[in-house]
């Protein structure tokens, strides 16, 4: 019953924002004049991370004689989720997502859909390593090889554990109370992407490292039910539920509750349909990996 009701809300909640983005502009430029948002405590660690990785890409590059192929791809995936983190955080996005709360559903699903799964996919840890100065890389490689850390990486990476902390990251800080209380406070409202964007790492990687494809095609399907189920309570809540981040609306001529409709349904769907695209993917590789077993097993039957 759910899914008919969205086609038609969908459709109204699309041509309210075409037909009032227009009547918009005739606010003051003041009110919506949208910024760029330059807080050190994402800008610096961004660009620290991105000289480093420049730095240890350019060395591995010039010493390796093979395989800069796979090099370059994963530096192309590791600039996209790179790029993808800074629009999310330091673009306009950012300041917008603070005023509207679908602006800000997309923030978040960019940090979780996009730039973490782009990042795991890159590999970069091999990378950043040669990119640090040579005493902080043997230091920094030996905490790598410490038995706490690795058995902590492998207790936190695996497919059950990473993908449970990443749906209670995800629900937790959508719990209405939670949310507002982020959108007030800057320490919370760092600690909320941190947690989404940290948790989201865990599970992309668990998924694309760590599970082998049946395992994966399951942790997609649950992640994609818990939030697809969240995103269309938002969106079909009777009343406005996170007062505080929906208190600009007006300035864009629209009411809280659309705003929170349109934050819904950008969880439910676009959201939804990247997490079922990648367990179709691994259910896909899953089925032909078990045939090609089968035919490889087949002599043995005769």
């Amino acid at each position: 019953m759910a899914y008919r009701c969205l086609p038609t809300l969908g459709t109204a909640l699309v041509l309210a924002v075409a037909a009032r983005a227009a009547a918009a502009h005739e606010i003051g430029t003041h009110a919506l004049q949208a910024e760029w948002t330059f807080d050190p405590f994402i800008v610096t660690p961004l660009c620290v991370v991105g000289l480093i990785y420049a730095r240890g890409f350019s060395l591995v590059w010039r010493r390796a004689r093979r395989g800069r192929r796979a090099m370059l791809l994963r530096a192309i995936c590791f600039g996209t989720g790179w790029f993808a983190l800074a629009g999310a955080l330091i673009s306009p996005m950012h300041w917008l997502g603070e005023h509207l709360l679908f602006a800000h559903m997309v923030e978040h699903e960019i940090l979780m859909t996009i730039a973490a799964p782009m990042i795991v996919l890159a590999r970069p840890a091999g990378v950043l390593l040669w990119g640090l100065p040579n005493p902080l890389r043997r230091s920094t490689g030996r905490l790598m090889k410490v038995n706490a850390v690795q058995i902590t990486w492998t207790w936190a990476s695996a497919g059950l554990v990473a993908t449970l902390m990443h749906g209670l990251a995800i629900w937790a800080f959508h719990a209405p109370i939670l949310f507002d209380a982020a959108v007030t406070n800057d320490a919370l409202h760092r600690l909320q992407h941190v947690s989404f964007f940290f948790t989201a790492i865990l599970f992309w990687w668990a998924i694309c490292w760590r599970s082998n494809y049946g395992a994966a095609t399951w942790h997609l399907v649950v992640t994609m039910l818990h939030t697809t189920a969240l995103g269309a309570l938002m969106a079909l809540a009777p009343r406005v539920l996170y007062l505080d981040q929906t208190r600009f609306t007006e300035a864009w001529h629209l009411t809280p509750l659309e705003d929170q409709q349109l934050a819904g349904i950008i969880m439910w769907v676009p959201a939804g349909t990247i997490y079922a695209g990648a367990a179709l993917a691994t259910a896909a590789l899953w089925i032909l990996t078990s045939s090609r077993r089968s035919n490889d097993a087949q002599p043995l039957l005769h």
